[in-house]
């Protein structure tokens, strides 16, 4: 059964992206920007829903020739959505319009490639909240957009224990922190409160 991990980068304070900072927050270093090319090579399944298909099927037909974007065309891509139409723009990008959380518990049945989220904040806090994420990885910014931050990543998440498998820092600044998420039923170590009949 293949491993699905949800992928995300953040700012220090938990947002996705931030209003007039460039992309990567403007330190995508030469480390960093290999490692993404050396992990696009790994065979995947990469899912996502249909705000972030648009925004980098968008990018990739701007720039068809950028590498990063290149690998990403040439990758199986998924995307989720109720509102996306066949046939799709971007090659090789899957359209499925039911229940994502059922449709990736049976690709995790049937599919022998790993799975990997690319964004799509909605789609992985369901797959989160449902307890089909295997590895949760983040690699923090060290950046801090309270003014300007925008999507904050952990909001509506259930309470998640992880338990930490990998470290690796970038260009000297940028953390990858690597998980193994478990969903938990309330702070650990706090039970039920006792109900007394009286």
């Amino acid at each position: 059964m293949p491993d699905l991990m949800v992928d995300f980068i953040i700012s220090l304070d938990g947002y996705a992206a931030a209003e007039g900072w460039p992309g990567l927050w403007g330190m995508g270093g030469p480390e960093y920007l290999d490692w993404i090319a050396e992990s696009s090579e790994n065979e995947h399944l990469t899912l996502m829903g249909a705000t972030t298909y648009r925004l980098m099927s968008g990018f990739a037909a701007e720039a068809p020739e950028e590498p990063a974007f290149a690998e990403l065309t040439a990758l199986p891509k998924v995307v989720f959505s109720s509102t996306l139409r066949t046939p799709l723009s971007w090659a090789n990008t899957e359209l499925v319009t039911g229940d994502a959380v059922a449709a990736v518990q049976e690709m995790k049945q049937r599919e022998p490639r790993a799975l990997r989220t690319l964004g799509s904040l909605t789609l992985a806090r369901s797959l989160l909240r449902a307890g089909v994420v295997d590895r949760f990885r983040v690699v923090v910014f060290p950046v801090i957009t309270g003014a300007t931050g925008q999507q904050r990543i952990f909001d509506g998440y259930p309470d998640i224990k992880l338990d930490l498998i990998s470290t690796r820092t970038f260009d000297g600044r940028l953390q990858l922190l690597e998980y193994a998420p478990t969903i938990l039923d309330g702070p650990p170590g706090v039970s039920a409160p006792m109900v007394i009949d009286g």
